[in-house]
């Protein structure tokens, strides 16, 4: 009869909340294995990211259906799809810092008088399309620029991490060579 290893108490049963954060941990480290490995390699995968970071900075002037947008950029730029959900979602968590940026740089753009062409509307209306027009359009300039400013390091990056693990796949590959002939 095989002798049994006592466990401790931590790990024989792990509560509920932690199996949970565990299987998510795995989720993320499965959907990042799958994103190192989509087709096309890096550059469609910082194109992604880049076209999602993008969308993010004009995308609540507009009320979310900026969003609507990555569909067909992606496509376009034959892009990863996911990738371009992950630097949304990265715009998401950057927005607030640059919107005051934003609105500075779409101040510079739109002219003053943009006013005088939508003055039949009431005056809070008219306000607020000139503050979402500074922020739409500042965040179209900002936002192409930050995208294209991450896609290069972005792409040398995960081309790095691609290299690595071939890298490390070839001397696994080696060493077994080398254990099969010693045998």
């Amino acid at each position: 009869m095989p002798v049994q290893v006592k466990r401790s108490a931590r790990t024989a049963n792990p509560s509920r909340l932690t199996r949970t954060f565990r299987g998510i941990a795995r989720w993320f480290k499965y959907k990042y294995l799958l994103l190192s490995r989509a087709k096309g390699g890096a550059a469609k995968v910082a194109a992604g990211f880049s076209i999602g970071l993008a969308v993010e900075m004009f995308t609540l002037p507009t009320f979310g259906l900026a969003f609507f947008l990555i569909f067909p950029l992606v496509y376009i730029f034959r892009a990863n799809f996911a990738g371009a959900l992950i630097g949304f979602v990265f715009g998401k968590i950057i927005y607030i810092p640059l919107a005051f940026v934003n609105a500075k740089v779409g101040g510079l753009i739109v002219p003053d008088r943009f006013n005088e062409w939508i003055s039949f509307l009431p005056y809070w209306i008219e306000k607020m399309l000139y503050v979402n027009a500074k922020l739409i359009v500042g965040g179209i300039v900002d936002g192409t620029l930050i995208a294209l400013l991450l896609y290069f390091p972005l792409k040398q990056l995960l081309q790095l991490f691609t290299s690595k693990r071939s890298e490390k796949r070839r001397v696994r590959r080696e060493q077994l060579v080398l254990k099969e002939s010693n045998n």
